[in-house]
């Protein structure tokens, strides 16, 4: 997978919540994943399509660190993960889609953006609709971690 065209994601992840949570991420290293079992406890996931590719992209998130970072934007701390942390979750997947859909907009590459799915519970799973490579990021916090998954099909 081509790095150009994987940072922007990784950058607009860190902004979104830098900016809207005070939240600070501690990148890992990107593996390829085999599975589609979430590596978190709530997942938002997105569908994107353009003339050169089709995608997705999922961020997931640990419990804890879900509700740390409600806490932070909206100065809630609910006890576990409910209607309003997924809400959250559903809208941070399309602030970072968007962010790094600009980017890739001005590379030249065009998208289209699905409506943004939120799965939840231990041991969900998360189906790209792509035949590429599944990218996984982890990122770490104090309160939990995060995993970022981007898979698209070749890109012309």
């Amino acid at each position: 997978m081509n790095a150009d065209f994987i940072n922007p994601f990784l950058t607009a992840v860190q902004n979104v919540l830098s900016m809207m949570a005070q939240i600070e991420l501690k990148p890992g290293k990107p593996q390829i994943k085999k599975d589609d079992v979430a590596r978190g406890d709530v997942s938002g996931l997105i569908g994107m399509v353009g003339p050169q590719t089709k995608g997705s992209f999922s961020i997931s998130f640990d419990e804890n660190l879900a509700i740390e970072i409600m806490h932070k934007m909206l100065g809630e701390r609910p006890s576990g993960i409910n209607e309003e942390v997924t809400d959250m979750v559903g809208e941070i997947t399309n602030m970072v889609t968007g962010g790094a859909k600009r980017t890739l907009g001005e590379k030249g590459y065009e998208f289209e953006m699905a409506s943004p799915v939120v799965v939840t519970g231990t041991d969900h799973t998360i189906r790209h609709k792509s035949e590429g490579a599944k990218l996984i990021m982890p990122f770490e916090h104090e309160a939990g971690r995060a995993h970022i998954e981007i898979c698209f099909d070749k890109i012309s």
